[in-house]
């Protein structure tokens, strides 16, 4: 049963929670008689938090409006929650007119927190990399986060039980480079020590992570959010696809991304425009082809097939429906 005084300390943060709460209301969430819930609101009054007592029908207590009320009260995962929305919101650029505001904000939340948990929460925000502006994320485990990105931090190896899209379960050994957040999903990628090549996982996939004795060398190199984008444009997919597209990077990264392919790029020739339209080749991996003849349509810029065949077949079968589209009208 919990103690008076964590009741105490759990009416304050009831209440900090804004709008009046009912006796009954209260009594109940604390699971004490309404006499007791007065006798705690008593003992906040003597420690100079203003609590507000509101007569009539639906009466009760709350805080005085404009109280600012030190310490901050906030569990492991609700400074998790607040800071990386600040640093979401910033990333996205979704800040004041006062450009500095975000920043100051979570200094001050920092500031006021537990160290214990402020050197946590640190740590996983200089763990974590964005790929692209943040959408609405996942819900991530708040102490999965911690652990991997205490990991990360102290180069320490950690264990994961993992299981893959397969339903395959195993557990493996991970050097954690870094934590990212990519379309809507938290990664942690890193060496996979059992097969000594660099994977990317999927936080939710991850059942539980522990740390492991030991160390290991930071790589050079890219850095975790380019290793993420890498490894989904090389992942083993059924079909591979090299194609040759004649325009710049610009308008083929706006309809194929890093993420989708990889790029490569010639050296323009002596005189150049650098930016100037040129042939770029470009490979990528796809579980299904059927998605890509519309995107190099709205490419508008000439392109070859080198490979697959299934993909030339299906480019022209949807040149002959527009074709067939444009003479009925």
């Amino acid at each position: 049963m919990p103690r008076p005084t964590g009741r105490v300390l759990t009416l304050l943060e009831l209440l900090q929670s804004g709008g009046t709460r009912t006796v009954a209301e209260l009594a109940d969430r604390l699971g004490v008689e309404g006499r007791t819930v007065r006798r705690y609101v008593d003992q906040l009054i003597d420690l100079d938090v203003p609590v507000e007592s509101v007569r009539g029908r639906y009466g009760g207590y709350r805080l005085a409006p404009g109280y600012r009320l030190p310490p901050l009260m906030l569990s492991d995962d609700e400074a998790l929650a607040v800071l990386l929305g600040l640093v979401a919101g910033r990333r996205a650029g979704l800040t004041t007119t006062e450009r500095t505001a975000n920043e100051t904000a979570s200094a001050k939340i920092r500031r006021v927190l537990p160290k214990h948990i402020a050197r946590r929460l640190d740590t996983l925000l200089e763990a974590l990399a964005f790929t692209d502006q943040p959408g609405e994320l996942d819900h991530p485990d708040a102490g999965l986060l911690l652990t991997i990105a205490d990991a990360v931090r102290h180069r320490r190896p950690v264990s994961i039980r993992y299981t893959d899209r397969d339903g395959r379960r195993s557990e493996r050994t991970l050097h954690a480079y870094g934590i990212v957040a990519h379309a809507g999903r938290w990664y942690v990628t890193g060496k996979d020590a059992q097969v000594g090549e660099d994977r990317t996982f999927r936080l939710d996939r991850i059942a539980a992570a522990r740390a492991l004795p030991g160390s290991f060398e930071a790589p050079v190199g890219p850095g975790p959010a380019q290793r993420v984008l890498s490894g989904f444009a090389t992942a083993e997919y059924r079909h591979q696809v090299t194609l040759r597209i004649h325009g710049t990077v610009e308008q083929i990264r706006a309809h194929l991304p890093a993420s989708v392919a990889s790029l490569e790029e010639h050296e323009p020739a002596a005189g150049q425009d650098p930016a100037a339209e040129h042939w770029l080749r470009v490979e990528l991996r796809a579980e299904r082809l059927d998605w890509l003849p519309p995107v190099l349509a709205s490419l508008d810029r000439p392109f070859a097939i080198e490979r697959p065949d299934e993909l030339r077949a299906l480019v022209i079968a949807l040149a002959d429906r527009f074709t067939s589209y444009a003479r009925q009208a």
